[in-house]
């Protein structure tokens, strides 16, 4: 079963990455909001990550700032499309459908609980 998590980061501004494992890599956007938070969080696609992330927490290189794990699991794709993807987490703190969903005309994606 593929795996997710969640990553506290710092830079260049506080923010979560979520990270979904694909293949050889993890299909990843930033979060702007704490993602257990109600309603539409705001989520920005950001390139793949090395699949290391799954289970790093530490300084990022570069001078990227520190990111510590928020939550880890695995996750099932429910349905996908282009413009929205809805899987089932099993986290230890977020379980449940979870939909990232592209906003009409727009590069941002939004993230949000399958049952509000």
């Amino acid at each position: 079963m593929p795996r997710f998590t969640i990553l506290t980061h710092d830079h260049p501004f506080p923010h979560w990455d979520f990270l979904l494992e694909r293949g050889e890599a993890l299909q990843t956007w930033r979060l702007l909001t704490v993602p257990d938070s109600p309603g539409e969080i705001t989520a920005e696609p950001l390139p793949d990550h090395r699949l290391m992330y799954l289970d790093y927490e530490g300084p990022v290189s570069n001078g990227r700032g520190v990111v510590s794990r928020w939550d880890t699991g695995d996750y099932n794709i429910v349905q996908e499309t282009t413009e929205r993807l809805e899987v089932e987490l099993t986290g230890e703190r977020l379980t449940g459908r979870f939909i990232l969903e592209r906003a009409v005309g727009s590069p941002v994606w939004r993230f949000y609980s399958a049952s509000e």
